[in-house]
Formats: C-alpha cells, sequence, structure tokens
C-alpha cells in the first residue's frame, strides 16, 4: 500500500523590527482531518515570544479556530486565500505594520 505524504505549500517566518512575529506554515493533506472538511493544515501566528496575540490554526478534533486577544473563536474555513487575508486583517487591526 503506499501512502500520500503532505505537502508544504508555504512556509515563512518574519521577525519584525519591533520583535513580533509573523509565521505562516500550511500544508495540503491527502486527505481531510476531522472535524475539518477540507485537505489543509494550517497555523497561522502573529505576536512575540511568549504573547501571542492572533493565531489561526486548525488541529484534529478540534477543527478551524482562531485565537485573537487570548479568546479562542470558531473560524469558518473558506479558502486559503480567505484564511490568509482574514489573517492579515485581524494582525493590522492589533496593529502589525
Amino acid at each position: 500500500m503506499q501512502y500520500m505524504q503532505a505537502v508544504l505549500l508555504a512556509h515563512s517566518k518574519e521577525i519584525r523590527d519591533d520583535g513580533s512575529i509573523v509565521e505562516i506554515v500550511v500544508w495540503e493533506l491527502p486527505q481531510s482531518s476531522p472535524p475539518s472538511e477540507h485537505r489543509y493544515k494550517y497555523r497561522l501566528f502573529y505576536g512575540w515570544p511568549g504573547r501571542e496575540i492572533v493565531r489561526y490554526d486548525n488541529e484534529r478534533g478540534k477543527g478551524d479556530h482562531r485565537h485573537v486577544d487570548g479568546e479562542e473563536q470558531s473560524y469558518t474555513f473558506v479558502t486559503i486565500e480567505q484564511l490568509l487575508d482574514d489573517f492579515e486583517l485581524d494582525t493590522r487591526k492589533r496593529g502589525a505594520p
């Protein structure tokens, strides 16, 4: 039996002049990871070491969600492009350049 591997679609990490970090990691999976119905695994982070401001992620059993200012909220995944736009909007609202 042959297994398909996950494919890394995007990985970037930027440490900005103010010390904040923006990291984006997106994988395409061979099948969805329940309860998510799409085939992407992602982690998007904005904050400082030890201080999370915005994080979007999906984990097996928990599904798509975001953490904003310390509060976890459900997130409705539509597309990767929309995910990145929503993450950028949330980071800009919280002072990210």
